[in-house]
């Protein structure tokens, strides 16, 4: 293996090398050959090929060169609205290379600014519009205000489906010279849940044993929880236990290293085969669902799965339910 990153090894360089996304890729040629296009909102989770999709068409209008004429930037990297006022406005007081009508901004994590910061995107990207293009990527297309939503064409990217997901996994790996199991990919998948580049990065980070690449490996790597320890947590808190229930989340989370977003997503996988009545069963989903909702808006980690904890608790107490641990 090379010291590259497998995902940028491998990341696609044309709409021909994208393997999903159809009906984004046929608007997007047609930007393209037109040579002209609107502002872009790009949404969707982490992985799913927003600033793959941008640069592959920053490459189709540019060609050869698109590096001189597209920016890219990072809202949560850069130090303030001024920063970027300040660099696209430089980026936008030169001509465009080539026959280009138009330079091209691609901005990350447009959805952690805040509403204010916005406000002064917008006129940002008013005041340049004649020279310059913005593609805006974002988890969230809700977090992003009104004023700009109605200035882009938006294009939402779902998380990549396990058949596709399975494909491009066993290509790498046939060019990298390594063996993937087929267990290997369910337990990448399991894990990534259509986050392609977690993906490629876990199937690279397994591979680095020099053996098969399969379900053990994954997860000697992932940071991951076994079913049975998610569903641990999960059994302390409905008994009532909430702070042994804590213990034992917190182990999770700063022992071995799991998310807290990734501990929840885990749960609501083990849900529906957890042996639980149906009224039960709704009201921890309608719990799981909320939390991570409150997560998705940035509030504190611990703070919401404790309080998870303590209203499992309380629905425990009103079915005495046990999800049977396998």
């Amino acid at each position: 293996m090379g010291e590259l990153f497998w995902f940028e090894k491998y990341r696609p360089r044309s709409f021909e090398e994208v393997v999903d996304l159809e009906e984004v890729k046929a608007r997007l040629r047609e930007f393209a050959r037109a040579g002209n296009m609107p502002h872009l909102i790009f949404y969707g989770p982490p992985g799913t090929g927003k600033t793959t999709m941008a640069l592959v068409l920053a490459r189709e209008l540019y060609g050869a060169a698109w590096r001189e004429n597209t920016l890219e930037l990072n809202a949560s990297d850069e130090r303030g609205i001024n920063v970027i006022r300040e660099r696209v406005k430089e980026f936008a007081r030169t001509a465009p290379a080539g026959k280009a009508p138009f330079k091209l901004v691609v901005l990350d994590e447009a959805d952690n600014m805040t509403s204010d910061a916005q406000q002064a995107l917008r006129r940002i990207m008013e005041m340049y519009a004649n020279t310059t293009r913005f593609i805006l990527l974002a988890n969230y297309v809700s977090r992003i205000i009104d004023p700009i939503i109605s200035r882009c064409a938006v294009f939402r990217f779902p998380p990549m489906p396990k058949e596709l997901m399975a494909s491009r996994l066993m290509y790498i790996a046939k060019q990298e010279g390594i063996t993937l199991t087929e267990d290997g990919v369910d337990a990448i998948y399991e894990i990534s849940q259509g986050d392609m580049r977690r993906a490629i990065n876990l199937l690279q980070m397994a591979a680095t044993a020099g053996q098969a690449v399969d379900k053990e490996s994954v997860a000697a790597v992932a940071s991951a929880a076994r079913p049975s320890e998610i569903l641990d947590v999960f059994n302390t808190a409905l008994s009532g236990d909430v702070e042994k229930a804590r213990e034992k989340l917190r182990g999770l989370m700063y022992v071995k290293g799991i998310a807290g977003v990734d501990f929840l997503r885990a749960l609501q996988r083990e849900l529906p085969r957890a042996q639980l009545d149906e009224e039960t069963k709704v009201a921890v989903a309608e719990l799981l669902s909320d939390v991570d909702y409150r997560l998705a808006e940035g509030s504190d980690e611990e703070l919401q799965l404790t309080y998870m904890l303590v209203k499992l608790a309380a629905i425990g107490s009103r079915g005495k339910a046990t999800a049977k641990k396998r």
